[in-house]
């Protein structure tokens, strides 16, 4: 009998460890970039560091794939201090998505809370975006890195806020990507940041302390930046942070992940 005494590095990693995913499969590459806060006690810009976003939102069909490897985070299973009686409340079953799920399958999950939106991220070796990272991404328009003080492109996304939302979401990625190539950063749902209730304060009614504190909509008044007095979708996205608390299980609020350079 004849032995095979050499093998392909990428054969190899095949038959020990299984098929090899990246883990930024479905991901894009946003590079290395700069913009200005809309809410900041101070003028400096922020500078986002390269890391990797998914593409469209997570939807129905991959959160079930999470439920059904993770029981404890079934809606029968789910420990109330992680989760309100919200969650999970739009599908028929622990893993059942119902008489919709064709239409629900490609569509975001919702009813999300925050800890089971980080469960899901860890499960697939990523982890939530930070505020500024998504604030980042969001800025940009179809053919912008940097739109938030374009009145047309901020206009779209407050059209979108005045809607109400469909009984049915659409699928993810039916509209056209931004400028880095992310699909459904507005227009769809709200989304889940890592640090979602926290952001440097400054206001008359509470004094500067250099801290990090949960958002309060009059404080963000005074201290939006100069060049963003006008962007009122911002101001609606940190007001609507500033009422989450991490166990919340909201409708039209889902999540993306994110990724390190490695």
């Amino acid at each position: 009998m004849k032995y095979v005494t050499h093998l392909a590095p990428a054969l190899l990693l095949f038959l020990f460890c299984g098929p090899v995913l990246a883990q930024t499969d479905g991901m894009v590459r946003i590079e290395q970039g700069t913009y200005m806060p809309f809410y900041s006690s101070s003028k400096d810009s922020v500078t986002v560091e390269t890391f990797y976003l998914d593409k469209h939102p997570v939807t129905n069909g991959e959160f079930l794939g999470f439920v059904e490897a993770n029981p404890k985070w079934r809606r029968s299973n789910i420990k109330s201090v992680f989760a309100d009686k919200g969650y999970l409340k739009h599908w028929a079953d622990d893993l059942d998505l119902g008489p919709n799920s064709d239409k629900i399958r490609d569509s975001p999950v919702t009813n999300i809370s925050w800890f089971a939106a980080r469960a899901y991220a860890k499960w697939r070796g990523k982890r939530l975006p930070t505020l500024d990272e998504w604030e980042y991404v969001a800025s940009a328009s179809k053919r912008k890195p940097l739109a938030s003080r374009d009145k047309e492109f901020v206009q779209q996304i407050l059209d979108w806020y005045s809607r109400p939302n469909p009984d049915t979401l659409p699928a993810v990625g039916q509209n056209t990507p931004n400028y880095h190539g992310i699909y459904d950063m507005h227009g769809l749902i709200w989304e889940w940041v890592q640090d979602f209730n926290t952001v440097f304060i400054s206001g008359e009614s509470r004094s500067d302390q250099g801290e990090l504190k949960q958002f309060y909509c009059a404080a963000g008044s005074s201290a939006a930046s100069d060049v963003d007095k006008e962007n009122y979708a911002a101001f609606l996205r940190y007001a609507f942070r500033g009422s989450l608390e991490a166990d919340f299980s909201v409708s039209n609020l889902g999540f993306r992940c994110a990724h390190d350079i490695e």
